[in-house]
């Protein structure tokens, strides 16, 4: 591979700007993507892992390979959202841990503004479209509240799971794998792990779920990304007002305002919360009010500012590149 030019940088900043985003639920990396004016080349990199890559690799065409998967953009990049991710994963867990009611007034507005996005990339709202966001609001206002997401199984075969599902948000601008795993209830162990990673805790059982975990994303980008990518090319209306639905309905997991059930000390990924009724004789409430407001402009601002750096690429559905 030739030396390092300034390109990498620049591509490495991306990744960065990416993985201090994908760290944040609601905060969509595909949405940083488009704004930095890679996301069409980072789909099409994830594309190229396919039968005609492996059949370079196999005749040890090795350059040709690289050349053809982008591969020199994929480490910059790559290393740059790893970066992100790290840097970020401290402040998560003491904004989760002291500031609890503020952080998730800011994530409910950023998932606000999140459905918002994923509402316009709906083509054309009729009765199909409206049915589709109805099931997907039910479904997921549901799910989030059965025990089984409430304390999930504490297993590997979970974590690869949560991977498969928490990566594929990476496709689809406005849409958060943070948050993703957040309402599988692994955002808090998972960011725990990249923790004790960076922190030198190289424990055989932290090595082994973090392979895991990692395992799960790179099927779910290799797989399930595609079958995502198909029912955007083929029922691109019903399918954006379904992921707007379960978008919407998730946000039960996000209310600001609970009573928490669990012993003080408890560890956050233990812990378990009721909603209840904000009280808007406290300026608490008022506080988490208004960081839900900004939190859900900010989301607007920046898909805004996207479409006027790149606006061809935001005219593109995600099934189009």
């Amino acid at each position: 591979m030739a030396p390092i030019e300034k390109s990498d940088f620049r591509t490495a900043f991306c990744g960065l700007m990416m993985g201090a985003a994908d760290i944040v639920p609601g905060v969509s990396g595909g949405t940083v993507a488009l704004v930095l004016g890679i996301y069409n080349r980072l789909i099409s990199a994830i594309s190229r892992f396919d039968q005609q890559a492996l059949g370079m690799l196999a005749a040890k065409r090795w350059a040709a390979a690289a050349e053809y998967i982008d591969l020199r953009f994929i480490l910059a990049l790559g290393c740059g959202i790893a970066t992100g991710i790290g840097g970020l994963s401290f402040l998560m867990k003491k904004l989760l841990d002291d500031h609890l009611q503020p952080t998730y007034a800011v994530f409910f507005g950023l998932i606000l503004g999140s459905g918002v996005l994923v509402a316009r990339g709906v083509a054309r709202w009729n009765p199909a479209s409206i049915a589709a966001l109805v099931s997907g609001v039910s479904v997921a206002w549901l799910v989030v509240s059965l025990d089984a997401l409430q304390t999930p199984p504490d297993t590997l075969w979970y974590l690869f799971f949560c991977g498969t599902i928490g990566i594929c948000a990476m496709i689809l601008p406005g849409l958060s794998g943070a948050f993703i795993l957040l309402i599988l209830g692994r955002y808090s162990h998972v960011t725990g792990l990249i923790r004790s990673i960076l922190k030198g805790d190289w424990s055989v059982q932290a090595f082994l779920e973090v392979s895991v975990f990692c395992c799960g994303c790179l099927f779910g980008l290799l797989a399930f990304s595609r079958v995502l990518r198909w029912l955007l090319a083929h029922h691109a209306t019903v399918t954006m007002a379904t992921l707007c639905g379960l978008l919407l309905g998730s946000l039960r997991k996000l209310w600001p305002f609970k009573n928490e059930l669990t012993p003080p000390g408890t560890e956050f990924k233990l812990k378990q919360f009721e909603n209840i009724a904000p009280d808007f004789s406290c300026d608490s409430t008022i506080i988490a009010g208004g960081l839900t407001v900004i939190a859900m402009v900010a989301v607007l601002s920046l898909e805004a500012i996207s479409r006027k750096c790149h606006p061809a690429t935001n005219s593109e559905t995600p099934a189009d590149v």
